[in-house]
C-alpha cells in the first residue's frame, strides 16, 4: 500500500516520506509518544490516540475472515487459559478481541507476533494470538486453533473486523491531513493496479518469504476497506471503540466519522 507514495510513483503533492518499520506493538507505542507524523496503528488504539491524531479513510487493514487466531499446543486445548497467554501487544486489536471473548482474568504477556508460534509450540506459553502471516502457516505446527476471533467478532456484530488504521498527527493540520489521505488512497489504488512491481519491496519486510504466503496475506488484508473505509468500516470502528469503553480500557471516544480530517 505504501510503495507508490514512498517511491514517488504517484503525485505526492510535494511530500516525501521517511519510513520506519516496526511490529504493531512498537508502532502503537510510537504513536502514543506523539513522535510520528503519519503512522499505522492497531484500530483499538484509536481510543487512546484520537485527541492527537486524525483518522484517515484509506490504508486500513479491515475485512472478513482476517482476525487473530487463539491457539494452544496440541493436546493442551483445555488448559490454554490456565497459564500464560501471549498477545502481540497490550493496545492491539487482537488483545481487545481476546478480552471480549474471555472476560475472566487471564495472565497475559506481550510477545513479538513473529515469535508466538514458537512460544506456544514449545510450551513457554499455554496460549497465544496469531496475526499477520502466521495465520497461514500454523497448520503445519504442533498447535491447535481454539477460536478464530475475527469470525467470532463477525458473528457477534455483523461487521468487518477493524485491525489497523492509518493516523495523521493533528500537528500537521487538517489541510495536510487531507492531502495525505488522498495520497494514501492513490497509493493503494496504484498497488491494486501494479501488484507485481510491489513484490520486491514487500520481500524486504515479510516474515514468511514464500510468494504464495505473502500474496495470501495481501489479498486478505488489502481490500476495498483499504481504499476507502466507508460507512460499514466506520461502524465497525465505532463498535470496537464501544467495547474499549465498556471494558474500561479508555474513556468515551467520539464517533469515528468526526475523527476524519475536514
Amino acid at each position: 500500500m505504501f510503495y507508490a507514495m514512498v517511491h514517488h510513483k504517484i503525485d505526492t503533492l510535494g511530500h516525501t516520506f521517511s519510513v520506519h518499520t516496526g511490529d504493531i506493538s512498537e508502532l502503537n507505542t510510537t504513536a502514543l509518544s506523539g513522535s510520528a507524523d503519519m503512522i499505522k496503528v492497531s484500530s483499538h488504539a484509536l481510543g487512546l490516540l484520537h485527541t492527537e491524531y486524525y483518522l484517515i479513510n484509506s490504508g486500513s487493514a479491515m475485512g472478513h475472515g482476517c482476525g487473530p487466531l487463539l491457539i494452544a499446543g496440541k493436546g493442551k486445548e483445555d488448559a490454554w487459559a490456565s497459564g500464560c497467554v501471549g498477545v502481540p501487544g497490550m493496545h492491539t486489536t487482537a488483545h481487545a478481541l481476546l478480552s471480549m471473548y474471555h472476560s475472566a482474568p487471564l495472565n497475559k504477556e506481550a510477545h513479538l507476533f513473529s515469535d508466538m508460534l514458537d512460544q506456544v509450540e514449545s510450551g513457554a506459553l499455554t496460549g497465544g494470538l496469531l496475526i499477520h502471516e502466521q495465520r497461514f502457516t500454523w497448520q503445519s505446527r504442533n498447535v491447535s486453533c481454539i477460536v478464530d476471533l475475527g469470525l467470532w467478532w463477525e458473528e457477534q456484530t455483523g461487521l468487518p473486523i477493524p485491525l489497523g488504521s492509518i493516523l495523521v498527527s493533528k500537528k500537521l493540520g487538517a489541510v495536510v491531513a487531507q492531502q495525505l489521505q488522498d495520497i494514501m488512497r492513490e497509493s493503494v489504488q496504484w498497488a491494486f493496479d501494479h501488484p507485481e512491481e510491489t513484490l520486491p519491496y514487500m520481500r524486504q519486510f515479510a516474515q514468511e518469504m514464500e510468494t504464495s504466503v505473502m500474496m495470501s496475506h495481501v489479498h486478505l488484508y488489502v481490500n476495498k476497506y483499504s481504499l476507502d473505509i466507508g460507512a460499514q468500516g466506520l461502524a465497525a470502528l465505532d463498535e470496537l471503540m464501544r467495547t474499549g469503553v465498556h471494558n474500561g480500557q479508555y474513556g468515551e471516544v467520539p464517533k469515528s466519522e468526526t475523527l476524519l480530517p475536514r
